[in-house]
Protein backbone atom coordinates (compact mmCIF):
# COMPACT_ATOMS: atom_id res chain seq x y z
CA UNK A 1 0.00 0.00 0.00
CA UNK A 2 1.33 3.60 -1.29
CA UNK A 3 0.37 6.75 1.01
CA UNK A 4 -0.62 10.37 -0.66
CA UNK A 5 0.24 13.14 0.56
CA UNK A 6 -2.61 16.09 0.30
CA UNK A 7 0.21 19.26 0.17
CA UNK A 8 -0.96 23.03 -0.20
CA UNK A 9 1.20 24.97 -2.52
CA UNK A 10 0.43 28.06 -1.04
CA UNK A 11 -1.03 31.17 -2.99
CA UNK A 12 1.55 31.61 -6.04
CA UNK A 13 4.72 32.08 -4.89
CA UNK A 14 6.76 29.17 -5.16
CA UNK A 15 8.95 29.75 -2.49
CA UNK A 16 5.78 29.83 0.27
CA UNK A 17 5.83 26.09 -0.35
CA UNK A 18 6.79 24.44 3.34
CA UNK A 19 9.59 22.61 3.44
CA UNK A 20 8.04 19.56 4.23
CA UNK A 21 5.86 20.03 1.15
CA UNK A 22 8.98 20.05 -0.95
CA UNK A 23 10.69 17.24 1.17
CA UNK A 24 7.71 14.85 0.13
CA UNK A 25 7.67 16.38 -3.14
CA UNK A 26 11.28 14.97 -3.88
CA UNK A 27 10.16 11.84 -2.43
CA UNK A 28 6.79 11.66 -4.38
CA UNK A 29 6.35 8.32 -7.39
CA UNK A 30 3.45 10.86 -8.69
CA UNK A 31 2.44 13.95 -8.45
CA UNK A 32 -1.57 14.82 -9.01
CA UNK A 33 -1.47 18.61 -9.15
CA UNK A 34 -4.11 21.38 -9.87
CA UNK A 35 -4.47 24.41 -12.11
CA UNK A 36 -2.72 26.91 -9.16
CA UNK A 37 -0.26 24.94 -7.85
CA UNK A 38 2.86 26.75 -9.08
CA UNK A 39 4.56 25.09 -12.44
CA UNK A 40 7.90 25.49 -11.09
CA UNK A 41 7.60 22.92 -8.18
CA UNK A 42 6.95 20.02 -10.50
CA UNK A 43 10.63 20.47 -10.79
CA UNK A 44 11.21 19.37 -7.13
CA UNK A 45 9.63 15.78 -8.12
CA UNK A 46 12.19 14.73 -10.71
CA UNK A 47 11.53 11.04 -11.03
CA UNK A 48 7.57 11.69 -10.37
CA UNK A 49 4.85 10.67 -13.06
CA UNK A 50 2.79 14.44 -13.13
CA UNK A 51 -0.73 14.11 -13.91
CA UNK A 52 -2.86 17.63 -14.31
CA UNK A 53 -6.77 17.40 -12.93
CA UNK A 54 -6.69 21.11 -12.47
CA UNK A 55 -10.37 23.12 -13.02
CA UNK A 56 -10.39 26.11 -14.29
CA UNK A 57 -13.78 27.88 -14.41
CA UNK A 58 -15.95 25.34 -15.99
CA UNK A 59 -13.52 23.10 -17.30
CA UNK A 60 -12.57 20.10 -15.06
CA UNK A 61 -9.20 18.15 -16.85
CA UNK A 62 -11.19 15.53 -14.43
CA UNK A 63 -14.26 15.38 -12.22
CA UNK A 64 -13.69 15.72 -8.74
CA UNK A 65 -15.28 11.84 -8.23
CA UNK A 66 -12.10 10.31 -10.37
CA UNK A 67 -9.33 12.35 -9.25
CA UNK A 68 -10.50 11.08 -5.58
CA UNK A 69 -10.36 7.70 -7.62
CA UNK A 70 -7.15 8.41 -8.96
CA UNK A 71 -5.35 9.21 -6.12
CA UNK A 72 -7.17 5.55 -4.89
CA UNK A 73 -5.33 4.07 -7.48
CA UNK A 74 -1.46 5.01 -7.26
CA UNK A 75 -1.80 4.58 -3.89
CA UNK A 76 -3.20 0.75 -3.86
CA UNK A 77 -0.47 0.39 -6.80
CA UNK A 78 2.29 0.91 -4.10
CA UNK A 79 2.83 4.73 -5.41
CA UNK A 80 3.67 7.60 -2.66
CA UNK A 81 1.58 10.44 -4.45
CA UNK A 82 1.89 13.85 -3.69
CA UNK A 83 -1.49 15.66 -4.18
CA UNK A 84 -0.14 19.12 -4.83
CA UNK A 85 -3.35 22.09 -4.63
CA UNK A 86 -3.11 25.28 -4.90
CA UNK A 87 -3.57 27.13 -1.35
CA UNK A 88 -4.74 25.45 1.32
CA UNK A 89 -5.58 21.67 0.85
CA UNK A 90 -8.90 22.57 3.51
CA UNK A 91 -9.45 26.24 3.08
CA UNK A 92 -11.68 25.67 -0.21
CA UNK A 93 -9.50 23.26 -2.00
CA UNK A 94 -12.00 20.22 -1.68
CA UNK A 95 -9.31 18.25 0.50
CA UNK A 96 -11.31 17.38 2.92
CA UNK A 97 -13.38 14.97 0.29
CA UNK A 98 -10.50 13.75 -0.94
CA UNK A 99 -9.47 12.59 2.59
CA UNK A 100 -12.94 11.34 3.00
CA UNK A 101 -12.76 9.22 -0.18
CA UNK A 102 -8.98 7.91 1.24
CA UNK A 103 -9.97 7.34 4.59
CA UNK A 104 -12.99 5.21 2.85
CA UNK A 105 -11.03 3.19 0.75
CA UNK A 106 -7.92 2.54 3.66
CA UNK A 107 -5.49 4.96 2.37
CA UNK A 108 -3.41 6.14 4.78
CA UNK A 109 -2.88 9.99 4.33
CA UNK A 110 -1.29 13.29 6.04
CA UNK A 111 -2.36 16.75 5.06
CA UNK A 112 0.52 19.25 4.65
CA UNK A 113 -1.13 22.66 5.20
CA UNK A 114 -0.24 25.57 2.62
CA UNK A 115 -0.77 29.42 3.24
CA UNK A 116 -4.38 29.82 1.87
CA UNK A 117 -5.04 33.25 -0.76
CA UNK A 118 -6.97 35.50 1.92
CA UNK A 119 -3.87 35.68 4.25
CA UNK A 120 -0.72 35.16 1.62
CA UNK A 121 -2.08 36.58 -1.25
CA UNK A 122 -3.53 39.66 0.17
CA UNK A 123 -0.36 40.24 2.27
CA UNK A 124 1.53 40.26 -1.37
CA UNK A 125 -0.65 43.16 -2.15
CA UNK A 126 -0.06 45.23 1.14
CA UNK A 127 -3.39 44.36 2.78
CA UNK A 128 -2.95 42.33 6.13
CA UNK A 129 -6.47 41.02 7.28
CA UNK A 130 -6.18 41.96 10.76
CA UNK A 131 -5.28 45.21 12.08
CA UNK A 132 -5.99 46.50 15.84
CA UNK A 133 -7.29 50.03 14.45
CA UNK A 134 -9.61 48.41 12.20
CA UNK A 135 -10.88 44.72 12.89
CA UNK A 136 -10.66 41.56 15.88
CA UNK A 137 -11.78 39.19 12.77
CA UNK A 138 -11.78 37.97 9.78
CA UNK A 139 -13.58 35.54 7.76
CA UNK A 140 -13.42 33.51 4.78
CA UNK A 141 -16.03 32.84 2.22
CA UNK A 142 -16.50 31.08 -1.10
CA UNK A 143 -17.93 33.37 -3.67
CA UNK A 144 -18.92 30.22 -6.09
CA UNK A 145 -21.19 27.98 -3.94
CA UNK A 146 -21.46 24.32 -5.43
CA UNK A 147 -25.23 24.83 -5.73
CA UNK A 148 -28.27 27.38 -5.63
CA UNK A 149 -29.09 26.29 -1.92
CA UNK A 150 -26.84 28.72 0.24
CA UNK A 151 -25.54 28.40 3.86
CA UNK A 152 -24.38 31.96 4.05
CA UNK A 153 -25.67 34.18 6.42
CA UNK A 154 -26.11 37.50 4.71
CA UNK A 155 -27.40 39.64 7.34
CA UNK A 156 -24.58 38.48 9.91
CA UNK A 157 -21.64 38.74 7.03
CA UNK A 158 -22.78 42.35 6.34
CA UNK A 159 -22.03 42.98 9.60
CA UNK A 160 -18.39 41.80 10.10
CA UNK A 161 -15.28 44.17 9.81
CA UNK A 162 -13.54 42.05 7.19
CA UNK A 163 -14.46 39.37 4.65
CA UNK A 164 -12.50 37.73 2.08
CA UNK A 165 -14.36 35.97 -0.79
CA UNK A 166 -12.55 33.15 -2.53
CA UNK A 167 -13.72 32.62 -6.37
CA UNK A 168 -15.90 35.36 -6.31
CA UNK A 169 -15.29 37.42 -9.52
CA UNK A 170 -17.89 36.18 -11.52
CA UNK A 171 -20.24 36.36 -8.71
CA UNK A 172 -19.12 39.66 -7.97
CA UNK A 173 -21.95 41.68 -8.48
CA UNK A 174 -24.77 39.44 -6.33
CA UNK A 175 -22.04 39.53 -3.48
CA UNK A 176 -22.07 43.19 -3.32
CA UNK A 177 -25.72 43.61 -4.36
CA UNK A 178 -26.45 41.33 -1.39
CA UNK A 179 -24.07 43.19 1.22
CA UNK A 180 -25.72 46.20 0.30
CA UNK A 181 -29.24 44.93 0.99
CA UNK A 182 -28.57 43.55 4.11
CA UNK A 183 -26.89 46.80 5.41
CA UNK A 184 -23.41 46.83 4.91
CA UNK A 185 -21.46 50.28 4.36
CA UNK A 186 -21.40 51.17 0.72
CA UNK A 187 -18.12 53.07 0.96
CA UNK A 188 -16.33 50.17 3.03
CA UNK A 189 -12.85 50.08 1.07
CA UNK A 190 -12.83 46.85 -1.26
CA UNK A 191 -10.16 45.14 -2.99
CA UNK A 192 -9.78 41.74 -5.50
CA UNK A 193 -6.79 40.81 -6.45
CA UNK A 194 -5.68 38.76 -9.32
CA UNK A 195 -3.07 36.23 -9.69
CA UNK A 196 -2.10 37.08 -6.27
CA UNK A 197 1.93 36.00 -4.96
CA UNK A 198 3.08 35.84 -8.53
CA UNK A 199 4.61 38.66 -11.18
CA UNK A 200 1.24 38.58 -12.66
CA UNK A 201 -0.72 40.13 -9.36
CA UNK A 202 -3.04 42.81 -10.44
CA UNK A 203 -4.72 44.74 -7.49
CA UNK A 204 -7.66 47.33 -7.71
CA UNK A 205 -8.84 49.00 -5.09
CA UNK A 206 -12.88 50.32 -4.84
CA UNK A 207 -15.48 50.33 -2.17
CA UNK A 208 -18.15 47.93 -2.27
CA UNK A 209 -20.44 50.58 -4.08
CA UNK A 210 -17.56 50.46 -6.96
CA UNK A 211 -15.73 47.59 -6.81
CA UNK A 212 -17.63 45.45 -9.56
CA UNK A 213 -17.32 48.64 -11.92
CA UNK A 214 -13.10 49.05 -10.89
CA UNK A 215 -13.11 45.04 -11.88
CA UNK A 216 -14.56 44.93 -15.00
CA UNK A 217 -12.49 48.16 -16.40
CA UNK A 218 -9.58 46.49 -15.14
CA UNK A 219 -10.15 43.46 -17.09
CA UNK A 220 -10.07 41.18 -14.09
CA UNK A 221 -10.75 37.56 -14.00
CA UNK A 222 -10.53 34.61 -12.22
CA UNK A 223 -8.57 33.26 -10.24
CA UNK A 224 -8.83 36.37 -7.80
CA UNK A 225 -9.96 37.12 -4.08
CA UNK A 226 -11.63 40.23 -3.13
CA UNK A 227 -11.82 41.62 0.31
CA UNK A 228 -14.11 43.65 2.46
CA UNK A 229 -12.95 45.70 5.15
CA UNK A 230 -11.37 48.67 6.19
CA UNK A 231 -7.45 46.83 5.86
CA UNK A 232 -7.80 47.21 2.04
CA UNK A 233 -6.96 51.22 3.38
CA UNK A 234 -3.24 50.09 4.43
CA UNK A 235 -2.41 48.88 0.70
CA UNK A 236 -0.89 52.30 -0.45
CA UNK A 237 1.18 52.15 2.09
CA UNK A 238 2.04 48.31 2.59
CA UNK A 239 2.12 47.37 -1.30
CA UNK A 240 5.41 45.90 -1.12
CA UNK A 241 5.46 42.83 -3.80
CA UNK A 242 4.45 45.52 -6.67
CA UNK A 243 6.82 48.54 -5.46
CA UNK A 244 9.89 46.20 -6.22
CA UNK A 245 11.81 47.86 -9.39
CA UNK A 246 11.17 44.89 -11.67
CA UNK A 247 8.02 43.98 -10.87
CA UNK A 248 6.45 42.38 -13.93
CA UNK A 249 9.17 42.48 -15.98
CA UNK A 250 9.25 39.25 -17.94
CA UNK A 251 13.11 38.28 -18.74
CA UNK A 252 13.91 35.60 -20.07
CA UNK A 253 18.01 33.84 -18.83
CA UNK A 254 20.19 32.34 -21.60
CA UNK A 255 22.96 30.76 -19.24
CA UNK A 256 23.43 27.35 -18.60
CA UNK A 257 20.91 25.96 -16.24
CA UNK A 258 24.53 25.54 -14.16
CA UNK A 259 24.96 29.31 -13.48
CA UNK A 260 21.30 30.42 -14.37
CA UNK A 261 20.36 30.38 -10.48
CA UNK A 262 22.37 33.45 -9.17
CA UNK A 263 20.84 35.91 -11.96
CA UNK A 264 17.38 34.03 -11.70
CA UNK A 265 17.43 34.73 -7.78
CA UNK A 266 18.84 38.64 -8.10
CA UNK A 267 15.91 39.21 -10.64
CA UNK A 268 12.98 37.42 -9.10
CA UNK A 269 13.88 39.31 -5.67
CA UNK A 270 13.76 42.56 -7.54
CA UNK A 271 9.85 41.71 -8.95
CA UNK A 272 10.73 40.07 -12.31
CA UNK A 273 9.30 36.78 -13.84
CA UNK A 274 12.40 34.52 -14.68
CA UNK A 275 12.35 32.24 -17.75
CA UNK A 276 14.68 30.18 -18.32
CA UNK A 277 15.86 29.43 -21.61
CA UNK A 278 19.76 27.80 -21.27
CA UNK A 279 21.06 27.81 -24.99
CA UNK A 280 24.50 26.22 -23.87
CA UNK A 281 24.90 23.05 -22.20
CA UNK A 282 27.58 22.28 -20.21
CA UNK A 283 29.60 18.73 -20.90
CA UNK A 284 32.42 16.50 -19.76
CA UNK A 285 35.03 16.26 -22.20
CA UNK A 286 34.38 13.16 -24.53
CA UNK A 287 38.52 11.88 -23.67
CA UNK A 288 39.87 13.20 -20.17
CA UNK A 289 43.62 11.76 -21.10
CA UNK A 290 44.74 14.86 -22.45
CA UNK A 291 42.84 16.65 -19.29
CA UNK A 292 44.78 13.86 -16.82
CA UNK A 293 47.93 14.50 -17.87
CA UNK A 294 47.83 18.39 -17.60
CA UNK A 295 46.32 18.10 -14.03
CA UNK A 296 49.13 15.24 -13.46
CA UNK A 297 51.74 18.19 -14.86
CA UNK A 298 50.59 21.09 -13.17
CA UNK A 299 53.24 21.41 -11.08
CA UNK A 300 55.95 21.90 -13.86
CA UNK A 301 54.40 25.15 -14.96
CA UNK A 302 54.60 28.29 -13.80
CA UNK A 303 51.34 29.75 -13.92
CA UNK A 304 47.28 28.05 -13.88
CA UNK A 305 44.80 30.62 -15.68
CA UNK A 306 41.05 29.74 -15.13
CA UNK A 307 38.80 31.94 -17.07
CA UNK A 308 35.10 30.92 -15.76
CA UNK A 309 33.69 29.09 -12.77
CA UNK A 310 33.12 26.38 -14.94
CA UNK A 311 36.51 25.08 -15.17
CA UNK A 312 37.03 25.80 -11.41
CA UNK A 313 34.26 22.78 -10.98
CA UNK A 314 34.67 21.01 -13.89
CA UNK A 315 38.82 20.71 -12.32
CA UNK A 316 37.21 20.33 -8.57
CA UNK A 317 34.97 17.22 -10.06
CA UNK A 318 37.93 15.86 -11.96
CA UNK A 319 39.87 15.62 -9.00
CA UNK A 320 37.40 14.21 -6.69
CA UNK A 321 36.47 11.89 -9.41
CA UNK A 322 40.03 10.54 -9.79
CA UNK A 323 41.26 10.82 -6.25
CA UNK A 324 43.78 13.34 -6.58
CA UNK A 325 43.82 16.94 -4.70
CA UNK A 326 44.63 20.04 -5.09
CA UNK A 327 48.42 19.55 -4.06
CA UNK A 328 49.34 18.49 -7.92
CA UNK A 329 49.37 22.53 -8.51
CA UNK A 330 52.69 22.66 -6.40
CA UNK A 331 53.70 26.14 -6.68
CA UNK A 332 52.28 27.26 -9.45
CA UNK A 333 50.61 30.63 -9.44
CA UNK A 334 46.99 31.00 -10.06
CA UNK A 335 45.70 33.86 -12.32
CA UNK A 336 41.98 34.18 -12.86
CA UNK A 337 39.37 36.31 -15.44
CA UNK A 338 36.60 37.82 -13.44
CA UNK A 339 35.95 38.33 -9.37
CA UNK A 340 33.42 35.54 -9.80
CA UNK A 341 36.24 33.06 -10.80
CA UNK A 342 38.55 34.02 -8.54
CA UNK A 343 36.22 33.51 -5.54
CA UNK A 344 35.09 29.95 -7.03
CA UNK A 345 39.14 28.96 -6.90
CA UNK A 346 38.75 30.30 -3.40
CA UNK A 347 35.52 28.45 -2.43
CA UNK A 348 36.09 24.98 -4.28
CA UNK A 349 39.53 24.73 -4.25
CA UNK A 350 40.89 26.68 -1.26
CA UNK A 351 43.38 28.23 -3.47
CA UNK A 352 44.32 32.14 -3.38
CA UNK A 353 44.31 33.43 -6.39
CA UNK A 354 47.42 35.34 -7.56
CA UNK A 355 46.40 37.91 -10.20
CA UNK A 356 42.80 38.91 -10.95
CA UNK A 357 42.09 42.21 -13.46
CA UNK A 358 39.44 44.43 -12.46
CA UNK A 359 38.19 43.66 -16.19
CA UNK A 360 36.60 40.61 -16.54
CA UNK A 361 38.23 39.57 -20.23
CA UNK A 362 41.07 38.07 -21.07
CA UNK A 363 42.74 41.14 -22.85
CA UNK A 364 42.87 42.56 -19.45
CA UNK A 365 44.23 39.16 -17.97
CA UNK A 366 47.10 39.21 -21.01
CA UNK A 367 48.05 43.08 -20.22
CA UNK A 368 48.76 42.11 -16.13
CA UNK A 369 50.67 38.91 -16.94
CA UNK A 370 52.59 40.49 -19.30
CA UNK A 371 53.36 43.31 -17.10
CA UNK A 372 53.68 41.01 -13.96
CA UNK A 373 57.01 39.19 -14.97
CA UNK A 374 58.40 38.41 -18.68
CA UNK A 375 56.86 35.44 -20.08
CA UNK A 376 59.62 34.14 -22.21
CA UNK A 377 59.99 30.56 -21.85
CA UNK A 378 57.25 30.87 -18.83
CA UNK A 379 55.00 27.52 -18.40
CA UNK A 380 51.47 28.31 -19.02
CA UNK A 381 48.82 26.07 -18.15
CA UNK A 382 45.50 27.13 -19.81
CA UNK A 383 42.21 25.46 -18.26
CA UNK A 384 39.13 26.46 -19.92
CA UNK A 385 36.45 25.43 -22.43
CA UNK A 386 36.73 24.14 -26.04
CA UNK A 387 35.33 27.06 -27.40
CA UNK A 388 37.66 29.82 -25.50
CA UNK A 389 38.29 32.88 -27.46
CA UNK A 390 42.52 32.80 -29.23
CA UNK A 391 43.24 35.99 -27.91
CA UNK A 392 44.95 34.85 -24.54
CA UNK A 393 46.64 31.96 -25.90
CA UNK A 394 47.71 34.30 -28.94
CA UNK A 395 49.27 37.14 -26.87
CA UNK A 396 50.74 35.18 -24.26
CA UNK A 397 52.73 33.14 -27.06
CA UNK A 398 54.10 36.22 -29.00
CA UNK A 399 55.44 36.74 -25.59
CA UNK A 400 57.52 33.96 -25.92
CA UNK A 401 55.18 31.98 -23.32
CA UNK A 402 55.10 28.43 -23.77
CA UNK A 403 50.86 27.54 -23.28
CA UNK A 404 49.10 24.37 -23.22
CA UNK A 405 45.43 25.14 -23.53
CA UNK A 406 43.35 22.09 -22.16
CA UNK A 407 39.70 21.73 -22.68
CA UNK A 408 38.50 21.00 -19.17
CA UNK A 409 35.15 21.12 -20.31
CA UNK A 410 32.52 21.06 -23.31
CA UNK A 411 29.94 23.49 -24.24
CA UNK A 412 27.13 22.29 -26.66
CA UNK A 413 24.64 23.60 -28.55
CA UNK A 414 20.87 22.59 -27.04
CA UNK A 415 18.72 20.60 -29.38
CA UNK A 416 16.06 23.70 -28.73
CA UNK A 417 14.78 26.10 -26.95
CA UNK A 418 12.42 25.65 -23.59
CA UNK A 419 8.94 25.18 -25.15
CA UNK A 420 6.73 28.01 -25.70
CA UNK A 421 9.94 30.63 -25.04
CA UNK A 422 9.87 31.00 -29.44
CA UNK A 423 6.14 32.09 -29.37
CA UNK A 424 6.59 34.34 -26.36
CA UNK A 425 9.00 36.67 -27.51
CA UNK A 426 7.44 36.81 -30.99
CA UNK A 427 4.00 37.93 -29.20
CA UNK A 428 5.85 40.82 -27.04
CA UNK A 429 5.14 38.91 -23.40
CA UNK A 430 9.11 38.78 -22.85
CA UNK A 431 10.42 42.01 -21.69
CA UNK A 432 14.09 41.15 -21.27
CA UNK A 433 16.57 38.59 -22.74
CA UNK A 434 20.18 38.88 -21.06
CA UNK A 435 23.58 37.50 -22.49
CA UNK A 436 26.26 36.34 -20.75
CA UNK A 437 28.88 35.26 -23.18
CA UNK A 438 29.41 36.05 -27.25
CA UNK A 439 28.21 31.91 -27.25
CA UNK A 440 25.27 32.29 -25.45
CA UNK A 441 24.07 35.54 -28.10
CA UNK A 442 25.21 33.43 -31.27
CA UNK A 443 23.33 29.71 -29.92
CA UNK A 444 20.08 32.06 -29.51
CA UNK A 445 20.08 33.33 -32.64
CA UNK A 446 20.66 29.71 -34.18
CA UNK A 447 17.72 28.42 -32.11
CA UNK A 448 15.11 31.43 -32.39
CA UNK A 449 15.57 32.48 -35.81
CA UNK A 450 16.43 35.63 -37.79
CA UNK A 451 16.69 38.72 -35.13
CA UNK A 452 13.60 40.70 -36.96
CA UNK A 453 11.86 39.14 -34.35
CA UNK A 454 13.87 41.00 -31.17
CA UNK A 455 13.16 44.98 -32.60
CA UNK A 456 10.80 45.36 -29.71
CA UNK A 457 12.91 43.59 -26.94
CA UNK A 458 15.38 44.95 -24.42
CA UNK A 459 18.49 42.87 -24.57
CA UNK A 460 21.73 43.00 -21.61
CA UNK A 461 24.77 42.03 -22.54
CA UNK A 462 26.95 41.47 -19.85
CA UNK A 463 29.89 43.32 -21.28
CA UNK A 464 32.06 44.32 -24.79
CA UNK A 465 32.92 40.93 -25.99
CA UNK A 466 29.60 39.79 -25.76
CA UNK A 467 27.75 43.12 -27.19
CA UNK A 468 30.50 42.72 -30.15
CA UNK A 469 28.89 39.58 -30.75
CA UNK A 470 25.75 41.09 -30.61
CA UNK A 471 26.20 43.47 -33.32
CA UNK A 472 27.83 41.25 -35.44
CA UNK A 473 24.47 39.37 -35.08
CA UNK A 474 22.22 42.12 -35.83
CA UNK A 475 20.46 41.84 -32.41
CA UNK A 476 20.10 45.54 -30.66
CA UNK A 477 21.48 46.28 -27.35
CA UNK A 478 19.58 48.07 -24.67
CA UNK A 479 22.27 47.84 -22.14
CA UNK A 480 25.30 46.73 -21.40
CA UNK A 481 27.23 45.88 -17.98
CA UNK A 482 29.74 48.58 -16.91
CA UNK A 483 31.42 45.52 -14.40
CA UNK A 484 31.05 42.39 -16.74
CA UNK A 485 29.75 40.67 -14.20
CA UNK A 486 26.06 39.18 -12.58
CA UNK A 487 26.19 42.62 -10.25
CA UNK A 488 27.10 44.48 -13.17
CA UNK A 489 24.19 42.98 -15.92
CA UNK A 490 21.53 43.65 -12.95
CA UNK A 491 22.50 47.09 -12.54
CA UNK A 492 22.70 48.11 -16.23
CA UNK A 493 18.57 46.22 -15.97
CA UNK A 494 17.62 48.81 -13.30
CA UNK A 495 19.35 51.58 -14.73
CA UNK A 496 16.98 51.18 -17.55
CA UNK A 497 13.85 51.04 -15.37
CA UNK A 498 14.63 54.41 -14.10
Amino acid sequence: MGIVYLIGAGPGDPGLLTLRGAELLAAADVVIYDYLAPAKLLALAPRAEKIYVGKKGPVHALPQEQINALLIEKAKAGKTVARLKGGDPFVFGRGGEEAEALVNAGIPFEIIPGITAAIGGLAYAGIPVTHRDFNSSFTLVTGHEKDESSDIDWPSLAKLPCVAFYMGVGNLAQIAQRLLAHGMNPQTPAATVQWAATTRQKCVVGTLQTIEQKVIGAGISSPAITIFGKVVTLRSTLNWFESRPLFGQRIVITRTRQQSSELAIRLQNLGAEVIEAPTIEIAEPSDWSEVDRALDEAANHDWIIFTSINGVLAVKNRLLATGRDIRLFGSAKIAAIGAPTAAAINRELACRVDLCPDQFVAEALADQLLAAEPMREKRILLLRADIGRPILVDRLRAAGALVRNISIYETRRPAALPPGVGEQIRSGEIDWITFTSSSTAKNFLELFGPPTDLQKIKTASIGPITSQTLRELGIPITVEAQRSDIDGLVQSILSNQQ
